[in-house]
């Protein structure tokens, strides 16, 4: 199983960007999918998620900005970003809860893609 992030790059301070991440391989089901980064210096942390029947929860930092969405039917998770900070400049990677069609349940991270905020 893997998951394929894009829709990272440059943007301006209060600008936005939308990231997505599909899932491929021996997919039976995917429970929650999520969003998190890490910046420079920083460990990694949770930005969004949401699980397959579409609850959702925010890092309060991103409560009211951003928006996370998936389509069950593509396996692919969303995130949308508006009003970006420069101190939201990270790599942002993707995860998912998946268990395979053999039923094994396996934790997936992305490879990640840079988000750049220039103030």
């Amino acid at each position: 199983v893997q998951l394929q992030a894009c829709g990272g790059g440059l943007v301006q301070a209060g600008g936005s960007l939308r990231l997505s991440c599909a899932a491929s391989g021996s997919i039976y089901s995917i429970n929650v999918m999520g969003w998190y980064r890490q910046g420079p210096g920083k460990q990694r942390e949770l930005v969004a998620r949401i699980t397959s029947g579409g609850s959702t929860n925010y890092a309060d930092s991103a409560k009211d900005r951003f928006t996370i969405s998936r389509d069950n039917a593509k396996n692919m998770v969303y995130l949308l970003m508006n009003s970006l900070k420069p101190k939201e400049t990270a790599v942002y990677y993707c995860n998912a809860g998946v268990l395979t069609t053999d039923k094994r349940y396996l934790e997936v991270w992305g490879q990640g893609t840079l988000v750049t905020v220039s103030s």
